[in-house]
């Protein structure tokens, strides 16, 4: 029983130390912090230039489903059905932001990296196709030049040249 534990630990261990799971730890703690900034320019950017058009916060846009709506100072509903469509809206807005940074400062970045990295390693493939190609040219021409010097006859000395 002792070593089905320890093969556990082990394993977890093994787990915990795999890369992918380390820069997923890392990605989920710079994601949280990127979330807070996208939301801060949100609030304090996105938000006022909208309200320049109408009230100072997306949040405040609101409509009333059923009813007059009454909100309390807490924000609660009192009376009626409030659809906070401003609250959505601010959240697509951050939601866009966020996806249109990631995109253009990370994942367009890293594609281009792969892709070069890609053509090197095709062109290193090619490289070395052309030259096994070449080296089993060379061989069988050593090999056909062989055959017709023992089909002929001739016998040769050490610098190739037919003997007397």
């Amino acid at each position: 029983m002792s070593q089905k534990k320890e093969s556990v630990l082990d394993g977890f261990k093994a787990f915990l130390m795999r890369g992918n799971v380390i820069d997923l730890a890392v990605a989920v703690v710079i994601g949280a912090a990127f979330t807070n900034i996208v939301n801060s320019v949100v609030k304090g950017v996105i938000n006022p230039l909208v309200g320049a058009f109408g009230t100072k916060d997306l949040d405040s846009y609101t409509s009333c489903l059923k009813g007059p709506c009454v909100v309390d100072k807490a924000g609660n509903a009192v009376s009626g059905i409030p659809i906070m469509w401003g609250t959505v809206l601010s959240a697509v807005l951050s939601f866009l932001i966020t996806a249109a940074v990631v995109y253009f400062l990370m994942v367009l970045p890293m594609a281009k990296v792969l892709a070069r990295r890609a053509a090197h390693e095709r062109a290193k493939e090619g490289v070395q196709e052309t030259m096994e190609i070449s080296e089993l040219e060379v061989l069988k021409e050593i090999r056909d030049h062989l055959v017709r010097q023992r089909g002929s006859g001739e016998s040769t000395t050490t610098t190739g040249r037919p003997t007397p």
